[in-house]
């Protein structure tokens, strides 16, 4: 491929699926005390949320260093000279500002960032579009065109159980209109210029999650090919049984199944469960 993809581990995209389409990835960290681990590589989803309840505690987390990132990007000067790099939204991580730097630290190949101004598969289906079409032999300039239009027709939105983890650790915008209700509600969180804010506050999760669902609809009923994902943290059989209900209401949309992994999962808390889709 003349242009080489990469993201990072919090889109969430199997092994398989990375191999099959050429996509390399960076990990970022989660630290239990002063043990390291590196996401989709040293610790799995389920063995993350597996600790958590062992431990009863929530583990710190760390964005790819400089040193990690620029590695990556040398390695791949081998044999490329550009690199699409799909990050998690730099409103909520610092990686998109690390990448920014580490091309400027690396010479014979060029990095471009890309923010997905989001996160999870939802960032991931940015890379896989990516990747589809470098090995169609598409440059830089065509895969971005395309990764833009994407990004005006994508949509995701996620309820979690508690607002804790996210007020704690400074990833939630706009948290002081839940004060007082945060136990009583489950609300709508999506992203907004970049940064994780509530949409809805909605008393119970089942109404939620429709609230949701109706959100989708608008969309869905209009006919068009629809990609959609729903993510869970630790909440498969759920999951699945979303992704069924949805396939039955519509013939036009194909449904993929992803999770919140430790990182993200850090700070939604499990339970969460999220619904991201574009208009292909």
């Amino acid at each position: 491929m003349t242009v080489a993809i990469v993201t990072d581990s919090t889109a969430y995209i199997s092994e398989e699926l990375r191999k099959e389409l050429g996509i390399h990835m960076v990990p970022l960290t989660v630290a239990f005390g002063n043990e390291t681990y590196r996401e989709e590589i040293d610790i799995s989803a389920d063995e993350f949320y597996h600790k958590v309840k062992e431990d009863g505690e929530l583990p710190k987390t760390s964005q790819p260093s400089i040193g990690l990132v620029t590695e990556m990007l040398n390695e791949l000067a081998k044999d490329h000279k550009e690199v699409i790099f799909v990050t998690l939204s730099s409103g909520i991580s610092g990686t998109y500002q690390t990448v920014t730097t580490a091309n400027t630290m690396t010479d014979g190949i060029e990095a471009i960032p890309f923010d997905s101004e989001i996160s999870c598969y939802a960032q991931g289906f940015y890379a896989i579009e990516a990747a589809k079409l470098a090995k169609q032999g598409k440059n830089s300039e065509q895969i971005l065109l395309r990764l833009n239009e994407i990004k005006q027709a994508m949509r995701a939105y996620f309820v979690v159980d508690d607002l804790t983890h996210l007020q704690r650790g400074g990833r939630l915008n706009g948290a002081q209109a839940f004060i007082g209700s945060m136990l009583q509600v489950k609300p709508i969180l999506h992203f907004v210029d970049k940064k994780i804010v509530p949409f809805e506050k909605i008393r119970t999760k089942k109404k939620a999650l429709k609230r949701v669902f109706e959100l989708f609809a608008e969309d869905a009923v209009t006919g068009v090919p629809i990609r959609a994902v729903v993510i869970h943290a630790n909440r498969l059989e759920e999951a699945q049984t979303i992704k069924e209900e949805l396939e039955k209401q519509y013939s036009n949309i194909t449904v993929d199944i992803s999770y919140f992994g430790p990182v993200i999962g850090t700070h939604l808390g499990e339970g969460a469960i999220g619904l991201g889709w574009y208009k292909e």
